[in-house]
């Protein structure tokens, strides 16, 4: 097991869902910006990291079919899988880290609130630009919301990667047309406050 996944499957072995600062019983934000994009119900959307993440729960309850959720974490999707009972048998569960992810589907939507701002290499970084260039179909969408130019420096007890609007166009732009982008401030579990950047990415 890597250091990175130790450090994931301890967390959701030892947290509940109100006592880590990245919890929303409602991702209000996400749900909103995906209603936007006027995606059918059969289409194809991934959540990055998103293993403690309600954004599944409530796309199934809107009647989207073709579900996927990528985690490091075995016990994070174990977690989401409950909250789902029968439905998540529906749902396409994809326990790996991130930069070893390959794939030979393409999806109308790639959706990551959790994953990317924990990448601090630039060889990562980089592997993961790639990827999404790879995996996200013609005219479809990338929304990435990552830790701010004022959000934190840290999270979970990791170093993360701050970002701005200009920082990500300038990683997406490439293969990507920016459609959106919004500071966006969460308030975690703990009434503390975090702020997000949040982008909307179209594929050219």
């Amino acid at each position: 097991m890597t250091k990175r996944k130790q450090h994931w499957e301890n967390v959701y072995e030892t947290k509940g869902d109100q006592e880590v600062s990245w919890y929303q019983e409602i991702p209000v934000t996400s749900l909103n910006l995906i209603d936007s994009l006027n995606l059918k119900k059969d289409d194809t959307i991934i959540d990055i990291g998103g293993g403690n993440s309600n954004l599944v729960v409530q796309l199934s309850k809107k009647g989207f079919k073709n579900l996927s959720v990528l985690d490091i974490s075995a016990k994070s999707l174990e977690r989401t899988k409950l909250k789902l009972k029968q439905t998540a048998e529906n749902i396409n569960w994809i326990v790996t880290d991130i930069l070893e992810f390959q794939t030979s589907f393409e999806f109308s939507l790639w959706h990551d609130r959790a994953t990317f701002h924990f990448l601090t290499e630039k060889e990562d970084i980089e592997k993961y630009v790639k990827l999404v260039e790879k995996a996200i179909k013609t005219d479809g969408f990338l929304i990435i919301a990552t830790f701010s130019n004022t959000g934190p420096f840290k999270c979970s007890g990791l170093e993360i990667t701050q970002y701005s609007k200009e920082t990500l166009l300038g990683l997406f732009h490439d293969k990507f047309e920016l459609i959106d982008a919004f500071d966006d401030v969460h308030k975690t579990p703990f009434e503390t406050e975090q702020n997000f950047i949040y982008t909307v990415f179209k594929r050219k």
